[in-house]
């Protein structure tokens, strides 16, 4: 097997990640068919479909050796190096008309994200970074804030499809962090809530029940800006796991205490 060096599969997410930026924006503010996943708010059109058709044939031209898991058809977990691939991240945006929309590519290896990509096409913004280099948005170096207190923290978070249980709907955790910190953003993207921890904008993001599709390109660039990862009972997360937090490291211990009711 051929190796790839961060730097390289950073690069190579980049591509195909604008490549495939460049067809799902064809459909953005056109009111595109929505269809459901299961849950009536888990949605899917035609441009996640046709974006992930072309991320899986760009990516098995350019690293036939590396398998893909993605968001509409799956694929095979591995602890070796592999592509995970969010077509269309923040799809209900983006039925709707709202720009907080991305193309999301990572690698992971090991259960660490080494490398990845976001594409924000509406926005105009492309995060990348990979493990041992820089984190960069539009080109540019970006690193984590820094930030030491939640009471001066403008935080991210995101709810799942089924809401319908705590603690897995989150609720009572926004509630109790909503009341120590400067504000509480949530964008609909968790692809982008971890980019913006990435480059500063916010200071920590935390969500459950995602998938490694949704998470792996951020957490490759929050790692990449100076950031720190875990899961939210603070210990090493398997991002395959879904329940994450990231922060700048200043204020994560506090942000774990806040999610777990203290």
């Amino acid at each position: 097997m051929k190796a790839r060096t961060g730097a390289e599969l950073a690069s190579i997410a980049r591509q195909v990640a604008e490549e495939s930026a460049r067809i799902i924006v064809q459909g953005y503010r056109a009111r595109p068919k929505a269809g459901i996943k299961g849950n009536p708010v888990d949605l899917v059109t035609e441009y996640d479909l046709r974006s992930e058709a072309h991320i899986r044939q760009r990516l098995a031209e350019l690293t036939p050796e590396i398998p893909i898991l993605a968001e509409e058809h799956g694929g095979q977990e591995t602890d070796g190096l592999c592509w995970y691939c969010d077509p269309l991240d923040g799809t209900t945006n983006f039925v709707h008309g709202h720009p907080f929309f991305a193309v999301s590519i990572g690698a992971m290896q090991n259960n660490v994200p080494i490398a990845g990509a976001v594409v924000a096409p509406v926005l105009n913004v492309t995060w990348v970074g990979y493990q041992g280099g820089p984190a960069t948005r539009n080109g540019e170096p970006c690193q984590v804030s820094e930030t030491e207190a939640i009471q001066q923290s403008l935080l991210a978070t995101g709810f799942p499809p089924d809401r319908s249980r705590e603690p897995d709907n989150n609720f009572l955790a926004w509630a109790n962090v909503k009341r120590h910190c400067r504000g509480i953003r949530r964008c609909g993207s968790a692809a982008l809530d971890l980019c913006l921890v990435a480059d500063g904008t916010y200071d920590g993001y935390w969500e459950r029940n995602l998938h490694a599709w949704d998470i792996v390109a951020g957490a490759a660039l929050v790692l990449a800006a100076g950031g720190r990862i875990s899961g939210l009972d603070g210990t090493q997360t398997r991002l395959l796991s879904g329940n994450i937090a990231a922060t700048n490291g200043h204020v994560h211990e506090e942000l774990l205490g806040l999610i777990r009711g203290r």
